[in-house]
């Protein structure tokens, strides 16, 4: 009977932590109606309702609940013990899956990984590029990159950038039709980028300080986007101002296309940092990967 439940069980504790038929199967690689006969032939072996299903949900049903309680340990320690053995490889091996914002890819991960995967053919990487604050260890990340300030307590915080600053920026035309700002009260009454944050669904107070004195200034504009490029793009055509960090500019400041505002008000503050479970075990690839992102002054 273990054999022939073993591949179904994998399949329900899927569905069940995913809550949705359509989710589990894209994690899984198979089709919905194969999972859906799956997790129907589990239950009439068992002769239990594992999953409560409506049009809309997917949840466990008391003994589903009581299932994933018991089995859900059971195979992470199976996997765990997998992954140790992968360990007596020669060569390191194994996948890594991270979540980053767009910034912390394209400033601090990506110039990394391009040498590092050069260097280890047989470790794969998966990036899911996502702004929001994600729960790495529900979502099943190995690792999350986040600035200092948001990693929680109980993660292990591994310092991969430099120290960088925000920049208030604009067009050199939009300047000249609209006047340059000299405190920040004064971006009320420009027209601004504004970027909306994925997690609350506001939109973002820019946030500014100077000799110890902190301000927030909720700004208005035509545009409002998700992304940093767009942003950026948006200035330089003469849309308004952006707030956007100071390194993801620095070809538009030097040859002219942006010039930058505000400069006292926006301090330096400590860059990213990769996150992890501290109780984790983790893979000789992984440990590789962290030293190869670990930031060297």
């Amino acid at each position: 009977m273990l054999k022939e439940n073993f591949n179904d069980l994998i399949s329900f504790l899927v569905v069940a932590r995913e809550r949705s038929f359509t989710k589990a199967a894209a994690k899984l690689g198979v089709s919905q109606s194969a999972l859906s006969h799956a997790i129907r032939g589990l239950e009439e072996r068992l002769e239990l309702r594992l999953l409560t299903r409506t049009t809309r949900s997917v949840a466990p049903t008391e003994a589903g609940e009581k299932l994933v309680e018991s089995l859900g340990p059971r195979f992470a320690e199976i996997e765990s013990e997998l992954v140790a053995l992968s360990e007596m490889r020669e060569r390191p091996a194994g996948n890594i899956r991270i979540t980053a914002g767009e910034h912390a890819v394209d400033s601090v991960l990506w110039p990394v990984l391009k040498s590092f995967l050069t260097d280890y053919d047989d470790i794969k990487v998966e990036i899911t590029v996502d702004n929001t604050l994600t729960d790495i260890v529900s979502e099943r990340f190995d690792a999350g990159i986040r600035l200092g300030e948001q990693v929680a307590k109980d993660m292990v915080a591994v310092r991969i950038g430099p120290d960088f600053s925000m920049a208030v920026v604009g067009a050199p035309d939009y300047f000249e039709k609209y006047g340059i700002p000299q405190t920040p009260q004064d971006l009320q009454n420009h027209s601004c980028i504004n970027m909306r944050l994925p997690t609350m669904g506001g939109l973002y107070a820019w946030e500014f300080e100077r000799d110890g004195r902190e301000l927030r200034v909720r700004v208005d504009g035509q545009l409002t986007f998700n992304s940093l490029r767009q942003r950026v793009d948006a200035a330089v055509t003469g849309f308004g101002l952006a707030y956007v960090p100071d390194d993801s500019v620095s070809e538009e400041l030097a040859d002219g296309r942006l010039i930058r505002v505000l400069t006292e008000w926006c301090e330096p503050f400590p860059g990213y940092y990769l996150y992890y479970p501290s109780r984790k075990q983790h893979t000789t690839a992984f440990a590789l990967f962290v030293e190869a992102l670990r930031f060297k002054r």
